[in-house]
């Protein structure tokens, strides 16, 4: 994205690719097309994909859409300064010293990367299999 492009024409834009993309077969993931739509932004955004993507256990495109859009309506409403930007950087800065696992309270990894949780999935997978 261009520093001078509209976000919702970035928007747009990406949504046309995402499009064009499921028109030849080719299939992204709900979660992948959330994260590719984050690193789309510019750096100035940098703050905001880190809350974004450190604050949720699973993305979802639609919510990253509606974040941005919300995002850009009141950076457009009330303009948003280099306060909330800072207050922003605080937060994922607490969000990466406290990884904490929401499945076994363990810090240091994330539900979607634990270990009890997938050795609990997979054995109960197995019994589903063997029985």
């Amino acid at each position: 994205m261009n520093k001078s492009e509209l976000l919702r024409d970035h928007i747009s834009q990406f949504i046309t690719l995402l499009n064009d993309l499921k028109n030849v077969e080719l299939h992204i993931d709900h979660e992948d097309q959330a994260i590719l739509l984050l690193y789309s932004l510019p750096h100035s955004y940098k703050y905001f994909r880190k809350t974004l993507i450190y604050s949720r256990d699973k993305l979802s495109f639609e919510d990253i859409k509606g974040h941005l859009l919300s995002k850009d309506k009141l950076k457009n409403e009330f303009g948003l300064d280099s306060k909330a930007d800072r207050q922003a950087s605080i937060l994922v800065v607490s969000k990466e010293q406290d990884k904490r696992c929401r499945y076994c309270k363990k810090l240091g990894h994330f539900k979607a990367d634990c270990y009890k949780l997938r050795n609990k999935r997979a054995a109960e997978s197995n019994k589903e299999y063997v029985g």
